[in-house]
């Protein structure tokens, strides 16, 4: 993700997003190979729109070669998952009629991404699409797989090469950490904590929400120059049900993270100003929202905007739950984290957010709100 959105006349943003962010890398204990089970859910919510939408588009063009690309592919089992879901669903319509198209993939993700985890792989994915011995092997799909670090928000692929595009969990992740977070002496204003509250300033909500419409529309053009006329993109992300930004929804797990930060603060661990100078590059919005620069942009249609509610404790074992979403906010944040406070203090703050994330799972139900959109190129 680019940080090249920054206005000359703002001070420069804490980090570099497009060199920083990435999930943890690998396959051991604290990766986001072993710690992306809640991402996996979020995804299955929105199959059936993606399969649906990616036979459509088939049928409706019979492209020779299928061009699909996963935008913020990440790393780990989902990587792939999706995407044998949908050469599945497109080989499906041709079977018995016609041989399935060639099927070309591009994995997107930041050049920081693990994609050497994803391409290990490979040998266990195309087994997976092979037919049963007994089948005709014609109808078994090729798939090439193809990498493509960058930024999605700026021009990826060639004009009008791709026919289908989706992305999961990522496009709440903004290029660059919003201007707008310091005052008129350059001291934060968000002081203690790392994302919209329920105690911040209105400038807070205001400086995050025009960075998301920045860089959502960014997205679109550059889409729009590289889907051809009826093709599809499915695109889910975490956001919130109403206007309301404050949303505890979409501010509790956050809120914890700064208390556990707090809690390190008065053990001495980490100065107070280093935290008050730490702001995420996250952005949950509306519904409202999107659909607002979907037609601003105006190179797409939307055919489905739809608000999908998880249960972050719906096992009943709070401690069970709070240490898998502890441990899978650890695998997504920990590259940002080290960048800005070391590497010494991740342990004890997540031990301290496990902590915090059980004992308020052991009160109420922990949710989150994610929303999925179908949008075809006109």
């Amino acid at each position: 993700m680019s940080s090249s959105l920054q206005c000359p006349d703002d001070p420069a943003p804490s980090m570099n997003v497009e060199a920083v962010l990435h999930m943890k890398e690998g396959v051991g204990e604290t990766s986001y190979a072993k710690n992306s089970t809640l991402q996996k859910k979020s995804m299955d919510n929105v199959k059936s729109l993606v399969t649906e939408s990616a036979r459509d588009v088939y049928a409706s063009l019979k492209p020779e070669r299928f061009t699909l690309a996963d935008l913020g592919c990440s790393s780990g089992t989902n990587a792939l998952g999706m995407v044998e879901e949908i050469v599945r669903s497109v080989a499906e319509v041709c079977r018995g009629s016609s041989p399935p198209p060639e099927f070309s993939v591009l994995l997107n993700d930041l050049p920081t991404n693990d994609f050497n985890t994803i391409f290990s792989r490979l040998p266990e994915f195309t087994g997976k699409l092979k037919t049963d011995g007994d089948a005709d092997a014609g109808d078994d799909p090729m798939v090439f797989l193809s990498g493509v670090p960058g930024s999605f928000y700026g021009r990826l692929f060639p004009s009008k090469s791709l026919h289908f595009v989706c992305s999961f969990s990522s496009l709440h992740w903004l290029s660059q950490v919003p201007p707008g977070l310091l005052d008129e002496t350059n001291g934060p204003v968000n002081k203690g904590k790392m994302f919209i509250s329920s105690t911040s300033p209105p400038a807070v909500a205001a400086a995050y929400s025009r960075q998301f419409r920045r860089d959502f529309s960014l997205f679109l053009r550059s889409r729009a120059a590289e889907v051809v006329a009826g093709g599809r993109m499915v695109v889910s992300m975490l956001g919130r049900e109403g206007e309301r930004h404050a949303d505890r929804n979409k501010t509790l797990l956050w809120d914890l993270l700064s208390e556990s930060f707090a809690a390190l603060v008065s053990q001495g661990v980490v100065e107070q100003g280093k935290v008050d100078a730490y702001d995420a590059p996250f952005y949950a919005p509306s519904i409202g929202e999107i659909e607002e620069e979907v037609r601003r942009e105006g190179s797409f249609r939307m055919e489905v905007a739809r608000a999908y509610e998880a249960n972050l404790s719906g096992s009943g074992d709070a401690r069970k739950d709070g240490r898998t979403v502890s441990m899978a906010v650890r695998a997504i944040q920990e590259s940002m984290l080290r960048h800005h406070f070391g590497t010494e203090i991740v342990d004890a703050l997540f031990a301290k957010y496990t902590e915090l994330v059980t004992a308020t799972m052991e009160r109420e139900e922990v949710k989150s709100v994610q929303i999925g959109v179908v949008l075809t190129r006109l």
